[in-house]
Formats: C-alpha cells, structure tokens, sequence
C-alpha cells in the first residue's frame, strides 16, 4: 500500500492557516468504500485509512516511510503568491475598471 506525503492546504472556509505547517503522511485507499444497505453509512474495511501521521519536515516523512519500508509519493505545496493590497487602491485614478457606486 503507498503512502503520500503532502503539506495540507488551508481549510476554504476559514482565513486562517492553521494545521498548514506540517507534513501528513497517509495511506491512500486500498479498496473502495462500501455503503451498509440497512444504515446507509459509508464504511470500509481497510483501517490504515484511518491513519494520519503529522511530522515537521518533509525528510523526516521520507526517513520514516523508508525505514518502516513503506513504499510513498512525496507531493509538493504550491505556494502563493503574495499580492500586497491597501484600501487607497480603490481610489486610484489609473484603475484598470473605474470605480463608481
């Protein structure tokens, strides 16, 4: 079973970035989630799912994956870009779009 080593994104609906620091070392899915009839649940058999390992670099996922000889697939963030903005710029005179009410 592979594993992936990523960083996670911020959640959308929040502003903050928070838990966005780490990396996460999990499995992906070995088989495919089964809905119970009576219930309507949605279940699965393969427990490693359920495994979330949390580490502060990067090489220490990939030293840990490779010592405990999990086969893994390291994903790099892509970052964004900074885009500085200030109030006064909606009142600038050489807009792209004018601005009116």
């Amino acid at each position: 079973m592979r594993a992936r080593i990523y960083r996670p994104t911020r959640n959308a609906m929040q502003s903050g970035k928070a838990r966005t620091r780490q990396w996460v070392l999990e499995y992906e899915p070995e088989t495919a989630k089964v809905v119970d009839p009576l219930m309507g649940w949605t279940g699965s058999a393969d427990m490693k799912q359920q495994l979330w390992l949390e580490f502060d670099t990067a090489e220490e996922a990939v030293a840990y994956a490779t010592r405990h000889g999990i086969p893994h697939q390291v994903f790099e963030p892509h970052l964004a870009s900074q885009k500085s903005k200030a109030y006064s710029d909606n009142f600038r005179f050489d807009r792209r779009i004018p601005w009116s009410h």
